[in-house]
């Protein structure tokens, strides 16, 4: 396999990420820097992930990976976004030639890129995004080249996997947090109310839901403010 050693190499970074010690974002970059070491015929690199619905480059080794992407984002139609929808991949070997997606062909041609390769980045039939290289050379990935890279994008698919999975469990654990945080203010809260007007629990909570309507704050503030107010009285 040509460039072994940097091959190897690279593959042997990604397996030192902690994605818990560093942002997605962050994470990702150092998977496309690794890639653009791994396959040397990549003169940058970008990958492509879904937001909201909708396709961005959020990593990318160079600002014309954006901009060439944008043309296939705003026609709905591109090398990237049918690796993402099919789980294939697609490689153009001259923007010169190719029929296949002229906008995205201009694009390249105007940044001065003559072949592209697209790679899913799939885990478990689960794409969760698209790797793109990009060259100033015609036919510049070879059969060989595609290879070693698909190799590598099933190692940064797991990457990308786990990044999404540490992130999602962490949104879900914050906001389970916060939740729990939330309900132990009411709480605390009700039970002032109820030592303070003689009341029961729905009574007390009663008296929160009322205030929260008047003053059009939410129940949580209106319960925080209370417990603020009696913490601080002297």
């Amino acid at each position: 396999m040509p460039q072994e050693p940097a091959f190897r190499a690279s593959l042997a970074a990604l397996s030192e990420f902690f994605i818990g010690d560093k942002t997605m974002h962050e994470t990702l970059h150092r998977v496309a820097e690794a890639i653009v070491r791994a396959v040397p015929s990549a003169e940058f690199v970008g990958i492509t992930m879904m937001s909201h619905g909708k396709p961005h480059t959020g990593v990318f080794t160079d600002p014309a990976s954006p901009q060439i992407d944008q043309a296939q984002y705003d026609n709905g139609s591109g090398p990237c976004l049918a690796a993402f929808r099919t789980g294939q991949t697609y490689r153009i070997d001259s923007s010169l030639h190719d029929t296949r997606w002229p906008e995205f062909n201009r694009a390249c041609l105007d940044h001065g890129i003559l072949s592209t390769l697209s790679i899913p980045l799939t885990v478990d039939s689960q794409t969760n995004g698209t790797l793109k290289m990009y060259s100033a050379s015609e036919t510049a990935f070879t059969d060989e080249d595609r290879r070693t890279a698909s190799l590598f994008a099933a190692q940064a698919a797991i990457v990308l996997s786990n990044a999404f999975a540490y992130w999602g469990a962490r949104a879900q654990s914050e906001q389970l947090e916060r939740a729990l945080n939330t309900r132990a203010v009411i709480e605390q809260a009700k039970g002032i109310i109820m030592s303070t007007m003689r009341c029961n629990a729905d009574q007390a909570f009663r008296v929160l839901v009322v205030q929260s309507q008047r003053e059009n704050r939410k129940l949580a503030e209106i319960a925080a403010a209370i417990v603020r107010q009696t913490t601080h009285r002297p």
